[in-house]
C-alpha cells in the first residue's frame, strides 16, 4: 500500500474540502504550486500532491476512495494540458472512480458531493470562445469532467480559472487571483459559497463576489 502523504488541517466545519493537485512539472510552476502551498495552510482543507504521492502512477485505489468518502467538496487542481488534465489525474479517475463505488449498481459513494475544477490556462479568456483561437469556451472543454460528475451523482461547480497564466506574474494579475483563491477556500469550508449559483456560471470569476454569501 502506498503511503498517504497528504497535508491536512481539517477540523469539523460546514464542508470538508479535498484538493487533488496534479502538476508534472511543479518546479516550473508560477501559479499552481504557490496555490497548492497556500491551500495547505487553510484550516479545513486537505491537500494531496498526486505526482508527489504516486511518482510511478501506482495509485492506491482503496485509500483514495476512502479519502473521497471523508470529504464534501472535491477539487481537481491542474494546469490545462491539451484541453484536458495531466496524465496522472486521468489515471486516478480511471482507477479510483470504479463501477460499484462511484457509479453503477450500488455506486453511490460520491452522491451529492461537489466537484470543482481549479485550473490555469495559458491563453487569454478571449481565446476560449466560439470565435476564438480554441473555438470552445473553457466550460465546454471541461464537459468530460462535468459528465463524470453527473455519472457519479456529484454536483459540478463551474471552474475557478486563471486565464493567460503564462504572463500573469509579469502583469501582476496573479496577486488578485491568489487572494480570491484563499477567499474561495475559506468560504467553501465555512459553507458560504452559493454552490447552486456557481454551478450555472461559465467560470467563477464571472460573478465571484456574488457567490460568497
Amino acid at each position: 500500500m502506498a503511503s498517504l502523504d497528504s497535508r491536512s488541517n481539517t477540523r469539523p466545519g460546514s464542508n470538508r474540502v479535498l484538493i487533488l493537485f496534479a502538476h508534472p512539472a511543479q518546479d516550473q510552476s508560477e501559479i499552481n504550486t504557490p496555490m497548492f502551498t497556500m491551500a495547505s495552510a487553510v484550516e479545513g482543507v486537505s491537500c494531496v500532491d498526486l505526482y508527489g504521492q504516486y511518482p510511478r502512477h501506482d495509485i492506491d485505489v482503496a485509500a483514495e476512495q476512502e479519502r473521497l468518502r471523508q470529504h464534501d467538496v472535491i477539487i481537481f487542481m491542474f494546469p490545462l494540458y491539451w484541453y484536458s488534465t495531466p496524465a496522472l489525474l486521468k489515471d486516478w479517475m480511471d482507477l479510483v472512480l470504479e463501477y460499484g463505488f462511484a457509479y453503477g449498481k450500488d455506486g453511490t459513494a460520491l452522491k451529492d458531493k461537489y466537484l470543482l475544477p481549479v485550473i490555469s490556462a495559458g491563453g487569454a479568456e478571449a481565446a476560449y470562445q466560439q470565435n476564438g483561437y480554441n473555438h470552445f469556451s473553457i466550460r465546454e472543454l471541461l464537459r468530460p469532467l462535468e459528465q463524470t460528475a453527473n455519472l457519479c451523482l456529484m454536483k459540478f461547480v463551474a471552474p475557478f480559472v486563471l486565464f493567460g497564466s503564462r504572463t500573469a506574474v509579469e502583469d501582476k494579475r496573479v496577486e488578485q487571483h491568489f487572494q480570491q483563491w484563499r477567499h474561495l477556500l475559506q468560504a467553501l469550508v465555512a459553507g458560504k459559497v452559493d454552490l447552486k449559483k456557481a454551478a450555472k456560471l461559465e467560470h467563477l470569476a464571472c460573478d465571484f463576489e456574488g457567490l460568497i454569501k
